[in-house]
């Protein structure tokens, strides 16, 4: 049994008389006595909570940053009427700061025999799958002075996915692609190029493209246009172990790494290329194998929703087996991890031999520009101590980019906003010298 402030109220407002004018044990029982028999009568007429009946329905996935909608049916079997305060609780990253209780709370009223509907709108702060925990139900009786009290869980579940914020940059890329795709006048020629059709020769052209043979058949000079290799395999392998766990600014580096992927991923599907995903630090955490082109961009949004960084060092020698594993044939190897120094030196320098001599490989990393504003400051004592800390820490991250590139790895290293396009640059500069 649970009482309400109007059961207080009535209480004090009985009790100040009688302590006023008659303070005893009978003045009391006068008072307290017909608003006993009341409230067990109020809660006695409610509605049973324990025996309503729930049903869920709305929306299973939902971006984050948007907002989902998810239904609970309530259906009242008792012959009394359902007049209830119901809290729908979900965790608390399910909505935004101070704003869990007006969400999460409704007020309902249904007849006897009948059913209902409230309508949850969540708006998750956090990736991943947020579970609904449990509906309770105050039903209150007709006087308002006592209410029933219980809880039901009803299972729903709504993955968070991430908010794929660099899709605004995909029409710029697709533009440039189709220039490489040989479907506008600029046509490129390079090692991995591949014979696309004939045309007509326009004076600017490169006559080392004329194809003898053709004109020859013909009464105009005939040119060979060429279009990048498609078919190509690209495996985009994930860090997430610890170093993915560092925010730079508000973003986490794992889901700035995350952006960038969906990005390339639909930028290489239109290519024609195929995009698989693993993400990996000691163990297989997610992977995507095996999709086609329409498939890819969903398959790669549900397997990354979940994935949280884990707080232990990466096994490069584990990540590099399981990469060689996933591409077995000559590909294209994407590896968002952090450019720092000494993970890099101790665990990815020592197996680069392994995976450059049969693949091409792509690192990116998210750098943090407070560094370079550190680097920048002269204000104070405490200034010039940060700014040769700043110095020094882009000093190690350049020299590290440097090895890898003398290892024959083509690095990106960037801030979290440019991430995502300049990663789709490189990829097609590649395509365009041939490269994949």
């Amino acid at each position: 049994m649970a009482l309400t402030g109007r059961t207080a109220l009535l209480a004090a407002l009985g009790s100040l008389p009688v302590g006023i004018l008659a303070p005893s044990w009978t003045g009391m029982l006068a008072v307290n006595a017909p608003l006993s028999l009341a409230i067990l009568c109020d809660y006695a007429l409610a509605a049973p909570a324990r025996r309503l009946q729930f049903t869920r329905s709305g929306d299973t996935s939902v971006r984050l940053g948007d907002s989902a909608e998810v239904q609970l049916t309530v259906t009242n079997p008792s012959r009394r009427r359902l007049r209830a305060q119901l809290r729908d609780a979900w965790p608390p990253s399910s909505w935004l700061p101070n704003t869990e209780q007006a969400a999460s709370r409704h007020p309902l009223t249904v007849p006897a025999g009948e059913r209902r509907r409230v309508t949850t709108v969540l708006r998750p702060t956090r990736r991943g799958d947020r579970h609904a925990v449990r509906v309770t139900v105050r039903s209150y009786g007709p006087l308002g002075l006592a209410a029933r009290q219980g809880s039901h869980d009803v299972p729903w579940a709504v993955r968070v996915l991430p908010p794929f914020t660099s899709r605004k940059h995909l029409p710029s890329k697709l533009a440039r692609l189709r220039e490489l795709d040989g479907r506008t006048s600029v046509l490129t020629r390079g090692e991995g190029t591949e014979f696309d059709s004939l045309r007509e020769y326009v004076p600017g052209d490169d006559t080392r493209s004329i194809d003898w043979r053709a004109t020859a058949r013909q009464t105009t000079v005939a040119v060979r246009t060429w279009r990048p290799e498609r078919d190509r395999h690209i495996l985009i392998v994930l860090d997430t172990g610890r170093t993915s766990a560092g925010r730079v600014g508000d973003v986490p580096r794992l889901d700035a790494a995350m952006d960038a992927a969906l990005l390339l991923s639909a930028l290489a599907s239109r290519a024609g290329d195929r995009v698989d995903l693993l993400a990996y630090d000691r163990s297989i955490r997610a992977r995507v194998q095996g999709r086609s082109a329409n498939d890819i961009l969903p398959a790669l949004v549900n397997a990354m929703a979940p994935l949280e960084p884990e707080l232990i060092e990466t096994d490069a020698r584990g990540l590099s087996s399981t990469a060689l594993a996933s591409a077995p044939r000559r590909s294209l190897i994407v590896l968002l991890t952090n450019l720092e120094a000494a993970p890099i030196e101790e665990g990815l320098l020592p197996i680069l031999p392994q995976l450059t001599e049969r693949h091409t490989v792509l690192l990116a990393s998210v750098s943090d520009p407070h560094t370079e504003q550190m680097a920048k400051a002269r204000g104070s004592v405490d200034e010039i101590y940060e700014a040769a800390a700043g110095a020094q820490a882009l000093i190690q991250r350049r020299r590290t980019s440097e090895r890898l590139q003398r290892h024959g790895v083509t690095v990106v290293d960037t801030t979290p906003e440019n991430l995502a396009p300049a990663l789709a640059d490189a990829y097609l500069a590649l395509k365009a010298a041939g490269r994949l």
